[in-house]
């Protein structure tokens, strides 16, 4: 690990996406639908905040860490229902909702923005999906147990063990449809109900994404705002806390001679 104070942006900047390069374009992309977002959400009066990464890069860096390739929100999971829903609709034509109503083949359970002026290839399940532009997540979060929580990984992990065996990928992902359709629509309420049901304040993405992390709901709510690459942005209202929840000594960088990147391949297109 190595402390902030031994480098300064200009330094990092200079060494990870510097003006014009292909990550600094990318970044650019992303930062333009958070932007989108951000204005659809005040028109909606829809509370979302900067999480994972993008949260870390907004307190560290005032924006996006200098090697990041990705840009993750998260919405509390009543709010991203109303989202989803309006979103088509207030979007500019070059930005699109990828979510399982919109792409048969997208079988995660958060949805993404996507770029159309763009493709990545980051070699993994995206190979599937009909939209394969930039894109930033949006994670629904709520209440839930961690053991609840956990239940619904092996429910939902079983789409990647078909995905990475089969040879046959019609036959797979006609699979991987139907488990998709179970879980939205049986197992994941059962355990929604459940959780609903029982007591306490925690929060933690919905079920299905294979994070587990709890937080409590006055740490989230009501959030603030923080200068995000020139732009106020709604972060947690203790980011301190969630930081250090997520990642411990959230100010100390990691190895940089380690860091690698998401996407493999990326190309921009004209408008």
């Amino acid at each position: 690990m190595v402390s902030t104070k031994d480098f300064n942006p200009e330094e990092l900047k200079a060494r990870f996406n510097p003006d014009g390069s292909l990550l600094r374009r990318e970044q650019m992309i992303m930062l333009e639908m958070v932007t989108e977002l951000d204005r659809i959400c005040k028109k909606y009066n829809i509370q979302y905040f900067l999480y994972w990464g993008t949260l870390l890069g907004a307190i560290r860096h005032n924006g996006f860490i200098p090697w990041d390739d990705d840009l993750d929100v998260a919405v509390m999971r009543r709010d991203y229902k109303k989202l989803l829903k309006v979103l088509p609709r207030e979007l500019p034509n070059h930005i699109v909702l990828q979510s399982n109503d919109t792409d048969k083949n997208y079988f995660y359970h958060f949805a993404k923005l996507r770029n159309t002026r763009s493709y990545i290839d980051e070699g993994n399940y995206d190979r599937y999906f009909k939209e394969r532009g930039i894109f930033i997540d949006i994670f629904p979060i709520d209440k839930t147990r961690c053991w609840l929580h956990m239940l619904s990984e092996p429910l939902h992990g079983h789409c990647f063990k078909i995905l990475r065996t089969s040879k046959d990928n019609e036959a797979s992902m006609r699979k991987v449809r139907v488990i998709t359709w179970i879980n939205r629509h049986v197992s994941f309420p059962v355990l929604r109900f459940i959780a609903k049901v029982s007591f306490g304040k925690s929060v933690m993405c919905d079920y299905g994404i294979p994070l587990h992390i709890a937080h409590d709901m006055d740490d989230l709510f009501p959030t603030v705002t923080h200068l995000f690459e020139g732009v106020d942005l709604p972060v947690p209202a203790n980011s301190h806390l969630i930081l250090q929840q997520l990642y411990g000594d959230y100010m100390q960088l990691p190895d940089l001679s380690s860091i690698t990147g998401h996407v493999q391949k990326i190309e921009f297109y004209d408008e």
